[in-house]
């Protein structure tokens, strides 16, 4: 039996009941509610701002990421008002090398996952140090020094912007349920397909409706070792395992 508020009724529910009924929910009943706050979405609009204000911006919780798409996805003063009220975004991130995750976070906001993608590709560039940025890419023994409150921020980020579905802990996830056998991973990924590398990046499902775990990309040509070093690094066990 599932526990938390009923999902019933919810074309009657007030807007501010419809919010509180969909932040208390399981994951099960938020993904229920989706379509019934895309339906009161002029009403929910005004209210988000408030709503939020009262969250924990330090955690990954993906209602207030989707709180928070809904808001954006009109021009308009609310909008314009949000953004101004959090310029660098509403998440809470830390960065033990300076590192600005701000651009990520307006990307991810925007439902600009191929951008984010890109920038996330950057930043794991930057933290594993000038010769891999000089490089073009990170070698899997760069990974161990990452500091875990960069990695910790990246994948909150790619969490709590998309409804719990992408991020690299949710890849961790899904590799335990396959055993730790990446190729059964790597499908599931769609990353492969029939035996054939995804070919990247016009083959690839830039949006929210896109195979869970199928984003952020991490470059397998050249074998697992970076993908098995960036799941084994403590902050990410961390998540995985939570």
């Amino acid at each position: 039996m599932l526990s938390g508020p009923p999902v019933t009724a919810t074309t009657s529910a007030s807007p501010e009941s419809l919010l509180e009924r969909f932040q208390s929910g399981n994951p099960r009943q938020r993904r229920a509610l989706l379509a019934a706050l895309q339906e009161q979405r002029q009403l929910l609009r005004p209210l988000i701002a408030d709503h939020l204000s009262a969250l924990d911006a330090t955690g990954d919780d993906w209602a207030a990421g989707f709180l928070i798409q809904l808001l954006l996805d009109e021009s308009d003063g609310l909008r314009d008002a949000f953004l101004a009220r959090y310029p660098l975004g509403w998440l809470a991130t830390v960065s033990a090398r300076g590192l600005d995750y701000a651009p990520l976070q307006q990307a991810l906001m925007a439902q600009q996952f191929e951008e984010a993608d890109r920038i996330t590709s950057a930043l794991l560039r930057e933290l594993a140090g000038p010769t891999a940025v000089r490089r073009g890419y990170v070698y899997y023994s760069e990974v161990p020094p990452m500091p875990s409150a960069d990695l910790d921020s990246l994948d909150r980020l790619w969490v709590c912007f998309s409804r719990g579905r992408f991020g690299f802990s949710v890849q961790g996830r899904l590799l335990r349920s396959c055993n730790d056998r990446w190729e059964l991973l790597w499908p599931k990924l769609a990353w492969k397909d029939g035996g054939r590398w995804t070919r990247y990046p016009g083959s690839f499902q830039w949006s929210i409706d896109a195979p869970e775990g199928h984003m952020p990309l991490v470059n397998q040509l050249r074998g697992v070792r970076l993908m098995d070093a960036l799941l084994s690094h403590p902050a990410l066990q961390q998540r995985i395992y939570a």
